[in-house]
């Protein structure tokens, strides 16, 4: 993603850009993925040094809302975001936890398995998750 194509959006869609919102959407922009709200925090306040996490949140919950962001839920762990709107996978490097996008060759859709009507299941979205070792980890043959 450029820088300011983000923002731009945001901006067409009628929101109005505070200064903490601009911190928020320039940290995303600048590549961070798959991050905390914690995280987000800690970059932003290297633009605005008065930003609060409660405020970061809120940024965050909107930019989720507008489907420019996905929040992720990768396990028990806080919840991550991701600029990476487009249908994908995740893999998880299992020695340091780095996490990749694998592009999904066409949208996965199970959420019509006879199995889930008859446990009384409505599923609404299906998130594949890979566990292995990134190019750096991975045991040497």
């Amino acid at each position: 993603m450029r820088e300011g194509e983000l923002l731009q959006r945001t901006r067409a869609r009628g929101w109005r850009i505070t200064p903490q919102r601009r911190a928020v959407v320039t940290v995303l922009e600048r590549g961070a993925r798959h991050v905390t709200a914690e995280e987000v925090h800690e970059a932003a306040r290297t633009i605005v040094p008065e930003i609060s996490l409660a405020t970061v949140y809120n940024v965050l919950a909107d930019l989720v809302e507008m489907h420019e962001v996905a929040e992720v839920r990768l396990g028990r762990g806080a919840a991550l975001f991701d600029v990476n709107v487009t249908p994908h996978y995740h893999c998880i490097c299992d020695t340091c936890g780095r996490i990749v996008d694998v592009a999904a060759a066409e949208e996965v859709c199970c959420l019509d398995l006879p199995e889930l009507g008859a446990s009384c299941c409505v599923a609404e979205s299906v998130e594949v998750i890979f566990h292995g070792h990134c190019c750096g980890c991975a045991p040497t043959a």
